[in-house]
């Protein structure tokens, strides 16, 4: 890009003119429009459950699940506070819902994951089937159908929400709707869609009816089989270990037309190569410890720590113990707009 200088006072005369017109000279604003980088706000981030946890226990004394709608602790990106987004266009937080309460069925046009913390036997119902959600299972609500939450365990359950708010905020599209009860009325029975569609086989004469996944809930038991089984050929990716990212089986994309889903299993004692990539990626640590290292920043992980590598900075994992991770990140969005790009090795 040229190089330019102070204003003249003629061109700022011109510009205060053109100004009352709504108008303003590209040329003066084209370095920060179009860089030879990403630019952007959001930090590198680490939220520790240890510390975190007790803030979300206090909150089921504050407000019920069915008050607040949806009890969540936003994990906010300490370059984005106050704008509800831990990367710039996605959104996190961790739901709390305690023995016996529901949080009320609603919908809308934002897609929504829920990756399973700590707890077992609660569950999501989405457009008339229910699941039971277990450490480790993610499942999606998809964009527009109706879903709530309850818990019938006796103990409390904590997930990770991730949602395109951003996006679908940038696009000026959200909807959102009230059932006016607290249930929807089921019309399947529990596990219903994972065997219609998670077998490698689906009905005669299906037609998707959505880009998102027909399979709303993968149970960690399966992944991390999946997991164990390909550990076996030793086929280590030098800068993610073992990677697989979750996809639809009607299409083979990813399982969430906007939000891409991962699970990666790094050997004990793996030492990552650098790499970086434009998807900001949030982790969740589901077992063992490590670190990822980002330049001078360096974040210390364990089990139920979630942290953020923003866009394009580069990273590298090491793990004391066999780790996996979970992360999700906007690159289904990126690469059907053909913006997505990494690079591996040092820059």
């Amino acid at each position: 890009m040229a190089e330019m200088t102070e204003p003249n006072a003629e061109r700022k005369a011109f510009y205060d003119t053109i100004d009352g017109q709504n108008m303003t000279p590209l040329w003066e604003v084209l370095d920060a429009l179009v860089t030879p980088e990403p630019v952007h706000q959001a930090v590198p981030a680490i939220w520790h459950y240890a510390d975190i946890r007790p803030h979300i226990m206090a909150s089921g004394e504050l407000i019920t699940a069915k008050e607040a709608e949806r009890r969540v602790l936003i994990l906010e990106n300490p370059g984005l506070r106050g704008q509800s987004r831990i990367t710039t266009s996605l959104y996190a937080g961790l739901q709390l819902i305690l023995p016996g309460e529901v949080a009320p069925a609603h919908r809308h046009t934002q897609s929504a994951l829920r990756f399973v913390i700590e707890g077992q036997g609660a569950y999501t119902a989405v457009e008339g089937e229910k699941t039971l959600m277990s450490p480790g299972d993610f499942v999606i609500t998809p964009n527009w159908t109706w879903h709530d939450h309850g818990n019938e365990s006796d103990q409390p359950m904590v997930w990770l929400d991730g949602l395109d708010i951003p996006i679908i905020s940038f696009f000026g599209t959200s909807f959102a709707e009230k059932l006016g009860s607290d249930e929807q009325p089921l019309s399947r029975p529990v596990g219903d869609a994972l065997a219609r569609y998670g077998q490698g086989l689906l009905p005669e004469g299906f037609e998707a009816k959505s880009q998102t996944s027909p399979v709303f809930n993968y149970p960690y038991a399966r992944t991390r089989d999946a997991l164990d089984t390909m550990r076996r050929t030793e086929e280590w990716d030098p800068a993610q270990g073992l990677k697989l990212h979750y996809v639809n089986p009607v299409t083979g994309s990813f399982a969430m037309p906007t939000i891409g889903t991962f699970m990666q299993l790094l050997p004990k004692g793996f030492v990552g190569t650098p790499y970086r990539s434009t998807d900001a990626t949030v982790f969740s640590v589901v077992e063992g410890t490590g670190r990822t290292i980002m330049g001078d920043t360096v974040l210390e992980w364990g089990p139920q720590d979630h942290f953020v590598v923003p866009s394009w900075v580069q990273y590298r994992h090491e793990a004391d113990a066999d780790a996996v991770l979970f992360s999700f990140s906007d690159r289904p969005v990126q690469q059907k707009l053909d913006l997505w790009r990494e690079q591996r090795g040092n820059a």
